[in-house]
């Protein structure tokens, strides 16, 4: 007598990891020790503000930016500083010294503090970076609204979500940050005759809403590659009408040509009437 096969139940096949493992979104850049820890936006963004960042009535030789860069602020506190996700300093040269790529913006040792401060926000980084965190404890550092406002007292201040496209700005009036009002969608800066607004592009092939600089009349400042493109596309125009120009010369040539045939047909000799004439 034979026995039956015993059954053996069939299990799901396991699922491959990528399923199961966190995403990005689980394991986000930011940390309780360290917020606001840099992500793909933290870098292309003030890349995008630094190759922008060009003041009409500086020299660029006298023209400096700087991005996730250590900014030491307190000399009675050296070791304190902040890390702005971008800032712009004119009046100082792109090397400390002249002579040497810097590691850090030491304020004390720098012929100017930065004339403009940009934060990125991160979700652990709000209440800082907008002014709503409590004051700090007198053996605390202080916050960066308040080292920005009244240590620094850097003239403007500005605020971008990437998660709301929100734009906020402030402007140091009389020793305080007074919100900034939007110029035909820009926030203007006239002592460097330039201006601050959204973009919507595309920049290092990645197409969204950035954060870019202006003229005062609100004209785009190039990015090199930007600047390239459009010499690029000068170069071909020109050709282009140079071509349209020969072609339309050399049309006239033949219509004058075939003119003159015709005067000759009915006895008249084309090169006498210019003399007639």
């Amino acid at each position: 007598m034979t026995s039956s096969p015993h059954y053996i139940p069939q299990s799901d096949p396991p699922l491959p990891p990528w399923e199961t493992l966190p995403t990005m979104y689980d394991l986000p850049s930011d940390n309780p020790e360290e917020p606001g820890l840099p992500d793909d936006f933290h870098f292309l963004q003030p890349l995008f503000l630094y190759l922008t960042f060009q003041p009409i009535n500086w020299n660029p030789e006298l023209v400096y930016s700087a991005a996730d860069l250590n900014l030491y602020y307190d000399i009675q506190h050296p070791l304190w500083y902040k890390r702005p996700d971008w800032f712009g300093v004119v009046g100082v040269g792109k090397l400390y010294k002249g002579q040497d790529l810097r590691l850090s913006y030491v304020t004390w040792q720098e012929p100017a503090n930065p004339f403009v401060v940009i934060e990125l926000l991160s979700p652990g980084t709000e209440d800082e970076d907008l002014g709503t965190r409590t004051e700090s404890a007198a053996d605390k550092p202080p916050s960066k609204w308040e080292v920005y406002e009244r240590i620094l007292r850097i003239p403007y201040y500005v605020v971008f979500s990437r998660y709301t496209n929100e734009l906020r700005a402030f402007q140091l009036v009389g020793g305080h940050y007074e919100p900034m009002n939007l110029t035909h969608g820009c926030l203007l800066m006239p002592e460097i005759n330039l201006s601050l607004g959204l973009w919507q592009g595309s920049f290092r092939d990645i197409e969204r809403l950035w954060l870019r600089w202006f003229t005062l009349e609100g004209k785009l400042i190039p990015a090199p590659t930007e600047e390239a493109v459009a010499a690029t596309e000068r170069a071909i125009i020109a050709e282009q009408e140079a071509t349209e120009a020969k072609q339309e010369a050399a049309q006239a040539k033949r219509k004058a040509e075939k003119l003159a045939e015709r005067l000759r047909q009915l006895g008249v000799n084309p090169d006498e009437l210019d003399e007639l004439l």
